[in-house]
């Protein structure tokens, strides 16, 4: 019965039929009973309250009001008619205006006659009036009762030429909510409901929809956060439980050669305290026989490669091979290209695998690989193919890893016998609770120290007005022999206006910066990979002074001789991106600027980010403004891992909830890691459905 409910078709409820159906599955993905009944609210609105007529002003979001028409008529001709009424109670009056159904509206209301008003009050020419009102028989037996919160839905131009706007939704909900089953199975133990005081599964459904009171819909929505909250938790906590109790990993025992004399004589600059905290964390988890699976957080230049570098000559000296896969060929040529610096003055193979590789040198490659003699294999997605096998992949290093999609990733993770032992790595700073979210399964490593002798990027802001001053400024840069990024949005590769945008910028500045005094190279996503390389060679080697470009070089090239940062329209990028961007100076010992232009109107979230970039340059503190700002959103690749399938909850605003969430779920498994107590019967249903749906990939995120 319950689940015949949930999974009935939702062309089959009263007042929908095929034709919304269709448009429900379309352009929200409710496709059942079940999807419908978890379609919640955004907002609501209290319907307790009364206002007078004298009461309504225009800073008010909505009034409701008693009282009657007491005049109606049609004004103007043609598609300028608009019809309008005077409302009055004892107090005075509003006045109502319809732009359209005209007819309908005019025939379908009685003067003199009580009416319950609804709407939002406007002020015109010294007037209170309301567009477009909602206006009830108090007698109604169907309208919202008196004493509730009405609730709001979103929909979409489509659903509402059909209908289905926030009243419709209503409507379907309260049908929906007269069918839903007495005895509705509970999804959290009994033990949870009493603990944590939250009602019923079934009355929390109800009271989210159609909630008596502020304090019963408050409860209904922490029962609602925490149990979404709290089954990512468990799930991720109990795959962790797995791997740690029954995934084997490689052995590495032992500290060697290689590692010890690279330490001892060719480290080209002493160890920060977080990089030697992390080693000894890594080295922990190579020496424990279990697989590790760690997450390495660290700020733009913060040093991650070199220590996942020591750490593959541990395994290196443990007799195993290492790969490192980056996300595009540029990122993965310049970490060979500093690995195989590292490596010069010793006995280690470094090798470089991207389709770039072809014919003959792959053949050699490959067979080399296979036969043990390449010790470090880099590469990008290139290294995932079937035909790509090591003798004994032991260690495997994923850099800015929410790049690839997740069963890219687990064909990486499955080239051994024996599980290889994982470091995921990212510049982009997440969150605490997003990271106790999105990787709660995995161990967790940060390097929160710059090392010795970098000076942290001057951030300003500087409106299009500004532009002759930030030439004269980058100017005297290139006179001391330092290199400038300008950069562009380019938020989809095919948009034409966008890439004109940048074409035009770039002749702009070859206007500015003539040749042959100035050099200019170019750089965007719809080039060649062989142009793009060329261009992005160039401006390493020092060839052209300044590199204008897109967002493409947000992770990119090591170009320490470089100083300036620009970004044009800084307004059109997300704070991390801004940040990701800042990182790409500030790599030598010079000190480097980022210069945010923008045009003089800002909305109010761009001013947040602007300003907090120019604060800070504490990528920790920028990830959780971040998240303030946009929500978890793609975060880390969120949609594409399916972890956070949330329909209530907020990582960024619920983070009191996420933490009882976890604390929960490690109490369950503490006491109870398989699950199998009688009065744990209930989680384990829940897990084994969220596991079914999902498939177990989370190790490999």
């Amino acid at each position: 019965m319950e689940k015949e409910y949930f999974d009935t078709p939702i062309e089959f409820l009263k007042g929908v039929g095929p034709q919304r159906a269709e448009l429900l599955r379309k352009e929200l993905g409710i496709f059942n009973f079940g999807d419908l009944l978890t379609y919640y609210p955004f907002r609501y609105v209290d319907r307790t309250r009364y206002y007078k007529c004298s009461e309504a002003h225009a800073d008010l979001p909505y009034v409701q009001i008693r009282g009657q028409i007491k005049s109606l008529a049609v004004q103007g001709a043609g598609r300028k008619k608009i019809l309008k009424a005077v409302f009055a109670d004892e107090t005075g009056s509003v006045e109502l205006k319809w732009f359209q159904g005209l007819k309908w509206i005019s025939s379908s209301l009685k003067l003199n006659r009580d009416y319950v008003l609804f709407g939002k009050p406007n002020e015109y020419q010294g007037q209170i009036n309301v567009i477009h009102p909602e206006l009830e028989d108090p007698e109604d037996p169907t309208r919202v009762k008196e004493s509730s919160l009405q609730p709001v839905y979103n929909s979409t131009e489509k659903l509402k030429s059909k209908g289905l706007d926030s009243k419709g939704f209503l409507r379907l909900q309260r049908t929906l909510i007269a069918a839903l089953p007495v005895n509705l199975t509970e999804s959290l133990p009994e033990s949870f409901l009493s603990e944590f005081k939250v009602p019923s599964r079934r009355n929390a459904l109800i009271s989210i929809h159609f909630p008596e009171n502020q304090e019963e819909l408050s409860k209904a929505e922490f029962r609602i956060k925490f149990e979404e909250l709290f089954y990512i938790q468990l799930k991720l906590l109990f795959l962790k439980l797995i791997r740690s109790e029954k995934i084997k990993g490689v052995d590495f025992p032992k500290v060697g050669d290689h590692f010890n004399t690279f330490y001892k004589d060719h480290l080209p600059f002493e160890l920060t305290e977080a990089q030697k905290r992390v080693i000894r964390e890594i080295r922990s988890d190579f020496a424990s026989g279990k697989q590790m699976n760690r997450l390495l957080q660290g700020d733009v230049g913060s040093g991650k490669t070199l220590v996942a570098l020591m750490c593959m000559l541990l395994a290196v000296d443990n007799g195993y091979q290492c790969c490192l896969m980056a996300p595009t060929e540029i990122l993965a040529v310049q970490h060979a290209e500093t690995i195989a610096g590292f490596m010069k003055n010793q006995e280690i193979n470094v090798a470089l695998l991207t389709g770039s590789v072809k014919g003959k040198a792959r053949q050699e490659l490959l067979s080399s690989l296979a036969e043990g003699k390449i010790n470090i294999l880099i590469g990008t997605h290139a290294l995932i193919e079937d035909d790509v096998k090591f003798q004994s992949l032991g260690f495997i290093v994923i850099d800015e890893q929410h790049r690839f999609g997740v069963e890219q990733r687990a064909r990486l993770w499955k080239k051994n016998n024996i599980y290889p032992h994982v470091l995921v790595m990212t510049a982009t700073p997440i969150p605490r609770t997003l990271a106790m979210t999105l990787y709660g399964d995995l161990d967790y490593s940060v390097i929160d120290e710059l090392p010795p002798g970098r000076m942290p990027v001057k951030t300003v802001h500087r409106l299009d007005s500004n532009r002759l001053q930030v030439w004269g400024f980058v100017k005297d840069e290139i006179k001391k022999g330092r290199q400038i990024y300008i950069v562009y949005p380019l938020i989809d590769e095919s948009e034409k206006v966008d890439l004109n945008n940048l074409q035009e910028g770039y002749e702009s500045i070859c206007r500015d910066f003539p040749s042959p005094e100035y050099r200019v190279s170019i750089v965007h996503g719809r080039m060649k990979a062989a142009d793009k390389d060329a261009e992005m060679q160039r401006f390493i080697q020092k060839k052209t002074q300044i590199m204008v470009a897109t967002s493409v070089i947000e992770v990119g090239v090591n170009v320490p001789n470089a100083t300036v940062m620009i970004v044009e329209n800084a307004e059109r990028f997300g704070l991390s991106q801004l940040h990701q961007l800042r990182g790409r100076v500030g790599r030598g010992s010079d000190q480097s600027y980022c210069i945010l232009m923008t045009g003089n109107k800002l909305g109010n979230d761009a001013r947040i980010r602007i300003r907090t970039l120019c604060e800070t340059n504490d990528g920790f503190k920028i990830s959780e403004a971040d998240l303030e700002l946009r929500g978890p959103g793609d975060t880390e690749g969120t949609r594409q891992s399916g972890m956070l399938d949330l329909k209530l909850a907020n990582i960024s605003k619920d983070q009191k909830i996420v933490g009882l969430a976890r604390e929960a779920a490690i109490r369950i498994l503490g006491d109870d890691p398989s699950l199998e107590k009688s009065s744990n019967r209930t989680l384990r249903a829940g897990l084994e459905k969220i596991l079914k749906k999902s498939g177990d990939w989370s190790r490999i995120s």
